[in-house]
């Protein structure tokens, strides 16, 4: 025991959406149509879907909103209007807010991949905008800052419980291979479908 409190769940959340809305700032005009490691998506289509991602976390916590077809489609609205770095804070912002309301992360919510308890949606967001941010840096050739031990208990988390979640539910590919020496988001990154070693 060494005496110190372990860092909240919330906290790694703020953590996480803090260093993408550095990513998402940082973007060039000349970036925004450029292609990711996700196929067929450009970086506004990235961002744009991490945005909606966070909308609809929100809405769901507060009860006012739910899992629809294609609510996570980046093609299927626009989110970040004229200022995708502010629509990434807002949402940000208010997905944080939603989370530290009494009583939420004792609660069941269903979510895209099923019914999970409020501290589960938490990780859920964490595990989904690390990934994607790391899908960012590589679109955009700069570095994302995400603490080590952040993405270290990420990825315990998505080790753990992930699995359970139905192949036909799961918003990740199936595990890729990745040096044991690799950073940790390399190696989070891998393990959720991308392929690290194609890219480096």
């Amino acid at each position: 025991m060494t005496g110190h409190p372990e860092p909240s769940p919330l906290k790694d959340l703020a953590a996480v959406l803090g260093a993408v809305h550095e990513l998402v700032a940082a973007v060039g005009r000349e970036d925004w149509s450029a292609p990711t490691p996700c196929p067929q998506w450009s970086v506004h289509d990235l961002v744009n879907h991490m945005v909606l991602g966070n909308r609809l976390f929100a809405g769901i916590l507060r009860d006012r909103a739910a899992v629809t077809p294609g609510a996570l489609d980046p093609t299927a609205a626009d989110a970040l209007g004229d200022d995708p770095a502010g629509a990434y804070r807002s949402a940000a912002e208010d997905l944080l807010a939603a989370f530290r309301r009494p009583g939420v992360l004792e609660r069941v919510f269903r979510v895209p991949v099923g019914p999970v308890p409020g501290l589960a949606a938490v990780h859920l967001r964490a595990v989904e905008d690390l990934v994607h941010g790391w899908d960012l840096a590589r679109a955009t050739g700069r570095r994302a800052r995400f603490p080590d031990d952040v993405v270290e208990r990420q990825m315990g988390f998505a080790r753990a419980k992930l699995a359970d979640v139905p192949p036909d539910r799961s918003p990740f590919a199936p595990p890729q291979p990745a040096a044991d020496h690799a950073p940790p988001l390399d190696r989070l990154a891998a393990l959720l479908g991308r392929s690290v070693a194609a890219t480096r």
